[in-house]
């Protein structure tokens, strides 16, 4: 009889164990998906200020640098709901800069160009692998969620469900940034 009821508070005891386990697996994974939504975020402004160091820089034509500076006011100024289309946008104005016949050659020829060009370069490319990274975290998120033992014990407790997060961040060459 004793040794039944050791075998229960045990198998009780273990089964514990592995339920806090599992809450402190899916609280981790929340927490490592609010840092990498902090370092795309990070990206996403230093790709942003990078585009308006280009657009200011005096060495697009005045019509280009207008294009380029109005998508940059335009993701810096959008509140999160509509943040992914205005990173999209941008996106798209620095295509269209850097999609122009012989721009690599003509910015490379002129002072600072080239350090312009990789800088955005630079920061398109984090952008792009900030964003791959949030997203997969956010898929083993969700995943982890979505485990019946999770869902019965509402282990994700009050933390909101991650949501993906899509933007077109491909320059001119149409395989990603760089």
């Amino acid at each position: 009889m004793w040794t039944y009821l050791v075998l229960v508070v045990l198998a009780m005891v273990l089964w514990g164990f592995y339920i806090s386990w599992r809450a402190s697996r899916l609280d981790r994974l929340h927490n490592r998906l609010e840092a990498a939504r902090t370092a795309l975020d990070l990206a996403m402004v230093r790709r942003s200020s990078a585009a308006y160091e280009l657009a200011s820089s005096g060495l697009l034509d005045p019509a280009t640098s207008l294009l380029l500076a109005d998508a940059v006011r335009r993701a810096r100024e959008v509140g999160q709901a509509e943040r992914d289309l205005a990173e999209s946008d941008l996106t798209q104005a620095l295509r269209a800069v850097f999609g122009q016949p012989g721009f690599r050659k003509e910015l490379e020829d002129m002072d600072g160009g080239p350090e312009l060009i990789g800088e955005v370069e630079a920061a398109a490319q984090q952008v792009f692998i900030a964003r791959k990274f949030y997203n997969d975290l956010a898929a083993r998120t969700i995943y982890a969620r979505r485990r019946p033992l999770a869902r019965v014990f509402r282990l994700a407790g009050s933390a909101p469900r991650p949501e993906f997060f899509e933007i077109d961040d491909a320059l001119p060459d149409g395989d990603g940034p760089g």
